[in-house]
């Protein structure tokens, strides 16, 4: 499912399953953390991540998950987490070209690159109205820093999403692109980045995260997400909302535990 290509310097990273919008299930998550390390082997000098299709990313493949027996902890805390703070981490520039839906996990790593540039056709937010779970990844650091506490569990509890341009306006990215050009707009930024000062972006990136992280707790706040989705995943909710998703029907809640 996972693409790696270097031209010039730079890796490009494909999530390449247009078919199910990209969604990302364990075997996809290893191999996206084996594309980085190959990219790092490499000593790329920037990195560009995209969605193959009309989504980046629609988050975690629920397709075949018995939620009575789903290891949340497991899948979030030992796969999600681990791969959003290697990506975080990335020893050079990176930069993200975003169309479609950019949902739960796929959130997560646009949260996670440098630089993300979406198209007027994004779709950011929080699904999990729908299924009886909590946003992850990450999710909400980023909302109620850069939309404050109100409109950031609006958005949660509507599962109302938001488009590119109404992101970009908000602060959650970095700029908004014609879908047609959105693409081209981040290889151009990304091969700029490889040429420049390497080492002086980087030391402003740990800068940066350092910042970030100092303030937004990110790190505990992810690691908070991961423990009310493993709790939630014994709910009668979590499990009508898995059964209504993967029998392509509406959810019927209960509001129970």
């Amino acid at each position: 499912m996972i693409e790696l290509t270097i031209r010039d310097d730079v890796a490009h990273v494909v999530l390449n399953a247009p078919d199910k919008l990209n969604a990302l299930d364990a075997a996809a998550l290893s191999e996206l953390e084996a594309a980085y390390e190959t990219a790092e082997a490499a000593g790329v000098r920037a990195l560009v991540l995209r969605g193959e299709g009309r989504a980046f990313c629609a988050g975690r493949d629920i397709s075949g998950v018995d939620p009575r027996d789903d290891d949340v902890m497991g899948f979030l805390g030992g796969l999600v987490t681990p791969l959003l703070q290697r990506m975080s981490a990335f020893p050079a520039p990176t930069f993200a070209a975003a169309t479609g839906a950019c949902l739960g996990v796929g959130l997560g790593l646009l949260i996670a690159t440098d630089v993300v540039y979406v198209a007027d056709t994004a779709k950011i937010g929080s699904p999990f109205a729908n299924l009886g779970a909590t946003l992850d990844s990450g999710g909400h650091a980023l909302f109620v820093d850069r939309l404050g506490a109100h409109r950031a569990l609006d958005l949660i509890y509507s599962g109302r999403l938001m488009s590119g341009a109404e992101a970009v306006a908000a602060g959650l990215f970095s700029q908004v692109f014609p879908a047609d050009e959105v693409m081209d707009a981040t290889v151009r930024a990304a091969e700029r980045a490889a040429r420049g000062a390497t080492q002086a972006f980087l030391a402003s990136k740990e800068l940066v995260r350092a910042l970030r992280d100092d303030r937004l707790g990110l790190w505990q706040s992810v690691a908070a997400e991961n423990l009310a989705q493993a709790a939630l995943c014994d709910s009668d909710d979590y499990r009508e909302g898995f059964a209504a998703f993967q029998q392509k029907r509406k959810p019927a809640f209960s509001g129970r535990g």
